[in-house]
């Protein structure tokens, strides 16, 4: 009885010879048990798993990129918006050696005397003041030259172009290229300005006045809008030079490696091309190989995601050497629009340099894609190769030869419905993400040029993080302090001399928050040059047109994109995380060293 009550199981047994057994059952069952265990706990895991943002924690490739120079890591920040020129050096040696103009490079026709023309002297008995001015004559150009060189001494001139009659008999307007004297942007720029030129009574020439930034409509480029033909997908990139109005190859000094021997920079203010690609013909079509991603998650979500997730399906179509059919309609999230709800209907023109993205890539407006399928499917037996499952890595798509067009479809679950799951994983290692491609709106980069012109490119400027993250004293907690009114005075002092033009791109929205500083600083904000993308304005009347006719809202993203790119044309440029306050881009405990 009292072995029975002891609790020792009848199977058990003290001889020496089932001990062993008896372990080797136990061990066993404790070891499925763990096995058990760790199978729920895995299949819990991947049930509520969501992927970070990967806009949130980018791969080490572009971390310095999309960071400032500092040490804060990445987010996304609705104040400001960085594209593919910052891929570019501002300090790139080979375009600072680009020789400019000076004013000793202008030679009169024949010098005499004080600089007057010899043939003019020999007229002054008879000279009729009224005669109408001759702009394009050497002595008129060369009198336009000077007078620009030397009253706009804060830019550098690299082109002038041949003058033309202005509005009336006494005025003149020419175009030049120019950089400005220090630039912290890798880029060139066009002007086109009205010169109102005086003869005296000795018929000696003199400019009296010079119109505004862009006044000179006599001298902008009338090169015809023609349709763009579509550049092969099978062009080799590493060597391919943009033609376009809006961007200029600049040769570099090392040549030993073909893909560095040149760079090309965006040229500011040229003739803007982007109207839609054709296919050259049938045969072109039905030969050529195209990739397109349709559906997802990415509609409507913010800006940076879908950059993000359109330069994943761009790299795939470069790694397949095929060309991308894109959408360009964008939807644009409720952050940056005025009604503060989603809207549709969007062009990509919009926001984007299309016109530089097809001379550097085969992409494919996806309506004309539709239109030439629809013609030549059947006849030319093109066939249609579908995937809908994103962890088909495009590795195993390199041998679908047969098919025309491979479409990767996306269905209604987030997150595995994002374009950029594509390039997760192994995968990331192989597709690039060509951010070199995407460029700002040239349109939006002129609207740059006009403020940057009105301040004489003479100003300083700072970038001011407030909003959300101002009011979070939990991931923040210093930052409304620094950026308060009192705050800026005293850094701001220290960096900034008193009188200097400050331009401030910032997210706060009560503009009166920095009046304390008007004390010290003339302040602008890029609300206070409406005027540039207003009725009366190229911008309007050109995305006009763009839009079938229809009016286009300036909103929010564009606003972020001008305001990002006027601050980075400041002589003296302050961050907020870099220079204003010690708390970390991304909140507490999140700073890393610039080198990470």
């Amino acid at each position: 009885m009292l072995a029975r009550s002891g609790g020792i199981p009848r199977s058990w047994s003290f001889k020496p010879e089932k001990l062993g057994q008896d372990a080797i059952r136990v061990i066993g069952n404790l070891f499925f048990a763990i096995f058990v265990l760790g199978v729920i706990v895995f299949t819990i895991i991947v049930a509520t798993y969501q992927p970070e943002d990967p806009l949130l924690h980018p791969s080490v490739k572009i971390t310095n990129f999309l960071t400032s120079n500092s040490n804060a890591t990445f987010t996304s920040d609705g104040s400001e918006v960085r594209t593919g020129e910052d891929f570019i050096a501002p300090t790139t040696d080979s375009i600072s050696s680009v020789p400019f103009i000076n004013v000793t490079d202008v030679d009169s026709v024949v010098p005499g005397e004080d600089g007057v023309n010899e043939e003019v002297i020999k007229e002054v008995d008879g000279c009729d003041v009224d005669k109408p001015i001759e702009c394009n004559v050497p002595e008129v150009h060369h009198l336009l030259m000077r007078t620009a060189i030397e009253t706009y001494t804060d830019i550098h001139f690299y082109r002038f172009g041949k003058p033309f009659r202005g509005s009336n008999d006494t005025s003149c307007d020419i175009a030049w290229r120019f950089r400005p004297m220090n630039a912290k942007r890798a880029a060139f720029y066009k002007d086109y300005r009205r010169f109102v030129v005086l003869r005296n009574a000795n018929c000696s020439l003199e400019v009296t006045s010079i119109g505004e930034h862009h006044s000179g409509v006599n001298a902008k480029s009338k090169k015809s809008k023609r349709r763009r033909r579509r550049r092969s997908r099978r062009r080799n990139r590493s060597s391919a030079s943009p033609n376009s109005n809006n961007a200029v190859v600049v040769d570099t000094e090392d040549t030993s490696d073909a893909n560095n021997a040149e760079i090309t920079v965006p040229v500011v203010g040229d003739l803007v091309n982007d109207s839609l690609p054709v296919v050259e013909s049938e045969s072109r079509f039905s030969s050529d190989k195209y990739l397109m991603y349709s559906g997802g998650g990415e509609r409507c979500k913010n800006m940076d995601h879908y950059m993000w997730s359109f330069l994943c399906a761009l790299g795939e179509a470069q790694y397949l050497n095929r060309t991308l059919v894109m959408d360009l309609s964008i939807c644009l999230n409720s952050m940056y629009t005025l009604s503060k709800q989603d809207e549709e209907g969007k062009d990509f023109r919009f926001y984007f340099d299309f016109e530089h993205l097809m001379e550097t890539a085969s992409v494919l407006d996806q309506r004309q894609f539709w239109t030439d399928w629809g013609l030549w499917e059947k006849k030319d037996n093109l066939k249609l190769h579908v995937i809908d499952d994103f962890r088909v890595e495009p590795m195993k798509l390199t041998s679908l030869n047969d098919a025309s067009l491979i479409m990767r479809k996306f269905g209604s679950v987030e997150p595995d419905n994002y374009w950029y799951r594509v390039c997760e994983g192994e995968t990331e290692s192989v597709i690039q993400r060509p951010w070199n491609l995407l460029w700002k709106s040239p349109r939006l980069l002129e609207i740059v040029s006009a403020i940057s012109s009105s301040l004489h490119w003479d100003f300083d400027s700072v970038h001011i993080v407030r909003g959300d993250k101002a009011k979070n004293t939990k991931l923040w907690p210093n930052l409304a302090a620094d950026t308060s009114p009192e705050a800026l005075l005293s850094r701001l002092g220290e960096k900034i001399e008193d009188g200097r033009n400050l331009f401030i791109s910032t997210d706060e929205t009560d503009i009166s928050f920095f009046d304390p500083l008007k004390d010290k600083y003339t302040l602008h904000f890029v609300d206070d040059y409406k005027h540039v993308w207003g009725e009366d304005s190229e911008w309007y009347a050109e995305t006009k047109q763009l839009n079938n006719g229809n009016p286009v809202e300036f909103d929010g993203y564009m606003k972020v994109e001008v305001s990002t790119e006027v601050f980075y044309r400041g002589k003296k440029q302050l961050e907020t995380f870099n220079d204003l306050t010690s708390d970390c881009k991304d909140g507490v405990n999140t700073c890393k060293t610039s080198s990470a």
